[in-house]
């Protein structure tokens, strides 16, 4: 899919966030001088052709309480990495889940699983369930805490001339 300058002018009003009214996209076709109709079409067959993912809040997760958040690392057998990995991303207190290469012999680790908690006791019980499900196929594991936030951003297109 090629965007049009429509296309662009929508990512552009939305990669900062949906405004936070109760009608976001409403608010967003009015600006942009488009129907709310021709908006959500245009995102949906953005995502269906892969331009972009997904739509999603982004939390804060400090305000939300959970100041204990540790990235689990694991290095779990390769040929069980996807099947495993599916489960752990599909885990109610996973956030986000994926795989990354090994840099042996320093780092083993090739999956990666961001968990949240209010205590790292409760990171680390929920760490306990993610050793539970992978089992035999779990050689190795550690957990990185985070120590402050960083600004979380999605998309940005550069405009012409930059």
């Amino acid at each position: 899919m090629t965007l049009d300058a429509t296309d662009r002018r929508i990512v552009e009003a939305l990669q900062g966030g949906l405004p936070l009214v109760p009608a976001p996209y409403a608010k967003v076709a009015s600006e942009l001088a488009i129907p709310e109709g021709e908006l959500t079409k245009r995102l949906q067959a953005m995502k269906d052709s892969g331009v972009i993912r997904r739509i999603a809040a982004a939390p804060n997760h400090y305000k939300l309480g959970m100041t204990a958040n540790g990235m689990t690392v694991w290095d779990v057998q390769d040929d069980r990495l996807a099947e495993l990995g599916a489960q752990i991303g599909a885990l109610p207190f996973v956030t986000h889940c994926y795989e990354r290469p090994r840099a042996l012999p320093d780092w083993p680790y090739n999956l990666f699983a961001m968990v949240h908690g209010s205590s790292k006791d409760e990171v680390e019980e929920k760490r306990q369930q993610i050793v539970t499900l992978l089992g035999d196929a779990l050689r190795g594991c550690d957990t990185l805490y985070s120590t402050r936030i960083l600004k979380k951003t999605g998309l940005r297109l550069r405009k012409k001339g930059d």
